[in-house]
């Protein structure tokens, strides 16, 4: 069915209206805020597949600095917000035990760009993350989430202990407020959206030319 408009001679216009829709994916080690972030920002009932940690988990999950977590995610999180008219971001949160690492191929897939949420206070805990995505091409930030207690970092130190690759966005939030996590997913797009744009100019100026 079409959905273009008529004009007053009764012609068919193009709608030049477009609606996008992005995938996002929220990353990061255990207990740093995914859940958190993507309830926060959501604007729909948030999907979530949150366990009760294990017996047997306790043996391989890293839990250290996190012991009062009560819940896990096994699986993902999923959320939607507008960004504006026409631009909607759908947000899955991966789950941050090693074990589930399997399950970040699939999410992975069509994903525009990632945020890598980290913690000033185990920020080893994302360097599996970056790998991934570095790898992978995959443009991301890292958002540092400001717990209580945690020490702040300019950030320009944490680029440098994570070793980002050069202009690789970090930026501090807190995963609780909805403004804040906002301003992250802003962020994301507008530097995914550079990146992408300078990979395809970059295709179109290393093609060889007409014979």
């Amino acid at each position: 069915m079409s959905s273009g408009r008529m004009d007053s001679t009764g012609e068919e216009e193009a709608d030049d209206s477009t609606d996008l829709a992005l995938k996002i994916l929220v990353a990061g080690g255990f207990g740093v805020g995914k859940t958190t972030l993507v309830g926060a920002v959501s604007e729909i009932r948030p999907l979530r597949t949150e366990e009760v940690p294990s017996k047997a988990g306790e043996s391989v999950d890293a839990t250290e600095g996190v012991e009062q977590k009560t819940t896990t995610t096994v699986a993902m999180d999923f959320g939607r917000i507008t960004i504006r008219s026409g631009l909607t971001l759908y947000l899955f949160g991966t789950p941050g035990q090693d074990r589930f690492w399997f399950l970040w191929d699939e999410l992975s897939q069509g994903a525009l760009g990632a945020i890598v949420l980290a913690d000033t206070r185990r920020l080893e805990d994302c360097f599996p993350a970056v790998d991934y995505f570095e790898h992978r091409r995959i443009p991301f930030v890292v958002a540092v989430n400001c717990f209580t207690g945690a020490r702040t970092c300019a950030e320009d130190d944490v680029a440098r202990a994570l070793d980002l690759d050069r202009g690789t966005p970090v930026v501090l939030c807190d995963a609780r407020d909805r403004a804040s996590g906002k301003e992250v997913l802003i962020r994301m797009v507008e530097y995914a959206g550079r990146m992408h744009t300078a990979r395809i100019l970059d295709s179109v100026g290393q093609a060889p030319g007409p014979a």
